[in-house]
């Protein structure tokens, strides 16, 4: 858990941790109980290096398959 929190820091990881903060900080000022909540998770996110903020969202794009094209006919419907 240790290495987990101290190492493989990116800048999206740090934004998270700081948005967090600042969404419970914010939250605590007016009274809004449930945005603590939500900024608390958006924080351990960023802390924990779980979901997005690990780097999990990324897509890879999917390979080209080498397949030749096939040659489509096409058969004219009439309708009476």
């Amino acid at each position: 858990m240790k290495d987990r929190i101290l190492t493989n820091w990116t800048f999206t990881r740090a934004l998270y941790v700081f948005m967090g903060i600042a969404v419970i900080v914010q939250s605590a000022i007016s009274k809004q109980w449930f945005g603590i909540a939500f900024g608390g998770y958006f924080a351990s996110m960023g802390l924990f290096a779980f979901g997005c903020a690990a780097g999990n969202c990324a897509r890879e794009p999917q390979q080209k398959s080498n397949s030749a094209i096939q040659d489509v006919e096409f058969e004219e419907v009439k309708i009476k």
